[in-house]
């Protein structure tokens, strides 16, 4: 940061669990993983000429119907497995007598390694996890809804012979998309709770990426296909990249403009996500999906130097050698390098409360004008909950000049009814509207 380089980091794989994001410092750009309008599907013929579509990244063309077992029927005893433990179809519980040459009907999601390490020529997985992210296995695969694998298992289980066909996978529109995928890193940051994270979404499902030809598609050993320029990822580290991209984009056009600008203007300038398709809201999306197009020209930014995050330190309690190891300096604490997490003039707003009741806070902001050089900003508030009050002053800001800094304080008091509530600050001068996320929620100390 100190040397002009906006550090780009993926918010982690560990959601969609609260607190699960393993990148929050406020000097970088925190970015989770969205869907794209692309899924993929697999469907499962049974023998009855009933069919089932899963989800996978099943590159194999089918070559007829295989003999379907069920994992829990083909348990190794040998190696010290039961049926209880077999019917997962992990790593070598299954009898490679009983399940080579057929399907395998396994009750939950696995890396495909117990059927393919067995022999089976397929696996047909089913549980009750979220289906929002194909992946590859090393044999003809498919990851089913508990329901439609109790279905499979009730033809199997009352078929003589029970047979089965993995179809190959078919591209289909997500009409869903964007939303955060479950597997993306959550807020809020247990760091500095009044630090909003992750700081933003960008396509991180399905992604086309460059391949290692030496390495099997499916990352299993034994697995012939490869050779691959390219395979189909999923995750924050393919979410990252197109932040990184977006932000190179922006310094193109704004070559002196710091790394804290450059991220105000992706932050600031994102399209608004859903919280009926996430639940956790901003702690899942940030200040939502990246628009890079509109980020070049954001209008007004939230700009941020170094003496800025050492006094956010400052007063995080950091100690002067805990200090000097981040700054990498001389930096020292006193009574003027010391500043609250609300006076960090960040381009998100998150107030964190031990009680639903007597909610107040109040955000100290300063905004540079990068739009039209004579310009007036309104402030608008909007969706704030009932019983909390949201305030700006001023809620207008008239600038003369590009360059030009106003500042402004948003004051936050009330009650809270849920958890986790969110509004948005938009200032609007009739050609950028610059939005903030204002997150206030309630958490329960230990």
């Amino acid at each position: 940061m100190k040397n002009g380089i906006l550090t780009s980091n993926s918010a982690g794989n560990d959601g969609p669990d609260f607190a699960s994001i393993t990148n929050f410092s406020p000097w970088s750009l925190s970015v989770a993983a969205s869907t794209i309008d692309r899924k993929f599907s697999t469907k499962v013929q049974l023998g009855d000429n009933n069919v089932y579509e899963g989800i996978s990244i099943n590159t194999f063309d089918p070559t007829g119907m295989y003999p379907l077992i069920y994992g829990g029927d083909a348990p190794n005893i040998t190696g010290g497995f039961t049926a209880n433990t077999s019917r997962f179809c992990s790593r070598n519980s299954l009898n490679p007598n009983l399940v080579k040459g057929k399907i395998v009907l396994c009750e939950a999601l696995s890396a495909g390694i117990g059927a393919f390490s067995a022999g089976a020529v397929g696996t047909v997985m089913a549980d009750r996890g979220v289906k929002d992210t194909a992946y590859l296995f090393p044999l003809p695969a498919s990851y089913l809804i508990a329901q439609d694998g109790n279905s499979i298992f009730s033809y199997e289980s009352l078929t003589s012979n029970p047979t089965v066909s993995i179809l190959k996978s078919t591209q289909v529109n997500d009409t869903l998309a964007p939303f955060v995928a479950s597997f993306s890193s959550r807020g809020p940051n247990l760091a500095t709770l009044d630090i909003l994270k992750p700081d933003l979404a960008a396509p991180g499902v399905h992604i086309l990426a460059a391949w290692s030809p030496i390495s099997p598609v499916s990352e299993v050993k034994g697995d012939t296909r490869s050779s691959a320029q390219y395979n189909i990822i999923s995750g924050t580290s393919m979410a990252c990249p197109h932040a990184t991209a977006a932000a190179a984009y922006i310094k193109s056009f704004h070559p002196t403009w710091s790394p804290a600008a450059i991220k105000s203007a992706l932050m600031t300038t994102a399209l608004p996500m859903s919280a009926e398709k996430n639940q956790d809201a901003e702690f899942a999306y940030g200040a939502g999906q990246i628009n890079p197009l509109k980020a070049v020209d954001p209008g007004l930014i939230y700009d941020t130097d170094k003496i800025d995050y050492v006094k956010f330190l400052c007063g995080q309690g950091y100690s002067t050698q805990a200090l000097q190891l981040v700054t990498g300096d001389n930096s020292v604490c006193s009574s003027t390098i010391n500043a609250t997490a609300w006076d960090l003039n960040y381009p998100s707003f998150a107030l964190s409360s031990t009680t639903f009741e007597s909610i107040t806070g109040k955000f100290s902001r300063t905004v540079t004008n990068f739009g039209l050089a004579v310009s007036t900003y309104k402030a608008t508030v909007t969706g704030a909950p009932t019983g909390l009050q949201i305030q700006v002053v001023p809620d207008t800001l008239s600038f003369t000049s590009v360059g030009q800094k106003l500042s402004f304080v948003l004051e936050v008091k009330g009650s809270v009814d849920n958890s986790i509530v969110s509004a948005s600050l938009v200032w609007d001068d009739g050609v950028h509207q610059v939005r903030s996320p204002i997150v206030v929620f309630v958490v329960v100390r230990n």
